[in-house]
């Protein structure tokens, strides 16, 4: 395995954050780390402050292949993607530097928009109306159509964005070992008129999904990729699949997603 040892920390430019990270910036030096601060030379990139943070650090790093992700919580925060606390960071420099880290690998997906650029999710991608009235999408599924969609808008989530915005829209859980995403309609309209499937469904990450826009007086839904919305005037396409790029990060033992899903919810 090659050397890890160009750190990185995002978090909140914050007084009080800074004087807590302080000592963790002193440790990490004396476990001969350099600590960089431009995050694109990191290897190893430690967010600061929970979920949100930890998304915002995977975007803002350009979901970087060669580098290691961890998170760091807050005193009494509940995380999915930061095993670490203030108090535990000792243990992730350790398994670092021994290379006695357990490695989780999270499936993301791809989004190209109006044949555009490609953007990358680790949580969720959705697309919501932005008035009071319905959209219309046409879905397509590996260029075959397979519903005219009406309501509020869809959530196309990951296996670890399930316990997110798609579990609030009655969307199942899935495990993040399997490689798929899961498409979820936000109050859809079903009735003598109009028709989609009424419940989730799960795709294998060899399909794509396409989305049309329908024009129907409400030409401008909004996008967002994870926590940020994409500013575009007008969407016309969304393509969305899955390759093999992942997001990895540090596992603790006896630490499975399964066992932190029970702690959030259960």
């Amino acid at each position: 395995m090659s050397v890890r040892n160009n750190m990185y920390f995002y978090y909140s430019k914050e007084e009080e954050v800074e004087a807590k990270l302080k000592p963790l910036f002193q440790l990490a030096k004396n476990n001969q780390f350099n600590l960089v601060d431009n995050i694109q030379e990191a290897n190893v990139i430690i967010s600061v402050g929970g979920d949100g943070m930890f998304l915002q650090a995977v975007r803002e790093s350009n979901f970087r292949q060669n580098a290691i992700y961890a998170g760091l919580s807050r005193d009494g925060e509940s995380s999915l993607y930061c095993d670490f606390n203030l108090d535990n960071f000792d243990e992730l420099l350790y398994s670092v530097l021994h290379e006695e880290m357990e490695v989780r690998r999270f499936p993301i997906i791809k989004a190209r928009v109006n044949e555009g650029r490609d953007f990358y999710c680790l949580n969720e991608l959705t697309i919501r109306s932005t008035i009071v009235k319905t959209i219309v999408l046409d879905v397509f599924i590996d260029d075959q159509h397979f519903e005219t969609f009406r309501g509020d808008g869809m959530v196309i989530a990951t296996p670890t964005g399930s316990t997110a915005y798609n579990k609030s829209t009655n969307g199942a859980i899935i495990d993040p070992k399997i490689s798929c995403y899961q498409v979820t309609e936000i109050a859809s309209m079903n009735n003598n008129n109009f028709r989609t499937l009424g419940s989730s469904f799960v795709l294998n990450k060899e399909r794509k999904l396409t989305l049309l826009e329908i024009e129907d007086g409400n030409d401008h839904p909004i996008v967002s990729f994870d926590n940020e919305a994409f500013p575009i005037r007008k969407i016309n396409k969304i393509e969305i699949s899955m390759d093999d790029k992942v997001v990895k990060t540090v596992k603790l033992k006896n630490n499975t997603y399964w066992d932190r899903v029970k702690r959030m919810f259960l």
